[in-house]
Formats: structure tokens, C-alpha cells, sequence
């Protein structure tokens, strides 16, 4: 069963079930993934769908920055939700330990040994990563990992 099959799936029993939160967090990702198809004119793969809900996820942390400047308490538990419902649909997300082995093995495979290679780094570990983690993560634990 592809992607996008499974939230259809969970949509409907989010729907039988009246769990309007839920239902209302999987149209939206079907509607992201929707709009992307519609715009590039194909249908998306497996890896293209992960790819959008890692962009609403990322558009939905983003947000949660904006709301605690706000002091909006109710939109961060909101969002949070949502991120949750929509990590469900993603791979298994990498831990902090596991980003800094795949930073370590980049730094090493390109010789990097100050913040200017962050550059180089970033391009070797952010496809590996891709999906399974934020990119600011992945950003920071290289920052620190060159700075030392």
C-alpha cells in the first residue's frame, strides 16, 4: 500500500471516528501533496510524499518559533499535535547520536577541520538525513562537531 493510500485509509477512520483534529491535520498533508502533483503535473512516489511532509512538518516548527514570540500557548499545542500526527507518516527519526555518527563519517570522507567545510559537510549529510530529521539539527550538531 503507497503513501498516499495510507492516509486516505487513516483519513476515513479518522472521519468514522469524529476525531476532527486528525482529520482535519491529514487533509491538509493530502491537499500539500495534492498541490505539488497538480503544480509538477505527475503522480508523487513514496520518497516525493515523505518529502512534502517533511516540509509541512518543517513549516509547522517554523510556526511554533512565531507563536512563542506571540506568547500563543494554544497555537504551539496545536502545531505539536500536528507535527505528531504527521511524523506518524515518516520515517523513523534519527537521535542526536545518530546524526553526529553520520556527521563524523562526513567530516572524515571530506577532510573537513573548521567551520568554512560546513559547506561540504552539509552536502554529504543532509541527503543522507533527508526526512528523518530537521535541518536545523543537523545544522547545529555540525556547527559544534567543526568547532571543536
Amino acid at each position: 500500500m503507497s503513501l498516499k493510500e495510507v492516509l486516505q485509509e487513516d483519513w476515513k477512520q479518522a472521519l468514522k471516528a469524529k476525531d476532527k483534529f486528525k482529520t482535519d491535520t491529514i487533509s491538509m498533508a493530502r491537499a500539500a501533496i495534492l498541490l505539488v502533483e497538480k503544480t509538477d503535473g505527475e503522480q508523487l512516489d513514496d520518497e516525493q510524499i515523505f518529502d512534502v511532509l517533511a516540509k509541512e512538518v518543517k513549516q509547522r516548527r517554523e510556526a511554533i518559533l512565531e507563536f512563542e514570540k506571540g506568547n500563543r500557548q494554544d497555537l504551539i499545542d496545536k502545531a505539536n499535535a500536528e507535527i505528531e500526527i504527521l511524523l506518524g507518516y515518516l520515517p523513523q527519526q534519527l537521535s542526536e547520536e545518530e546524526i553526529s555518527g553520520i556527521v563524523r563519517q562526513a567530516v572524515d570522507e571530506v577532510g573537513a577541520n573548521s567551520i568554512g567545510d560546513m559547506g561540504k559537510v552539509m552536502a554529504i549529510v543532509v541527503p543522507r538525513t533527508k526526512g528523518r530529521t530537521d535541518g536545523r539539527l543537523v545544522s547545529q550538531i555540525v556547527k559544534q562537531y567543526l568547532n571543536k
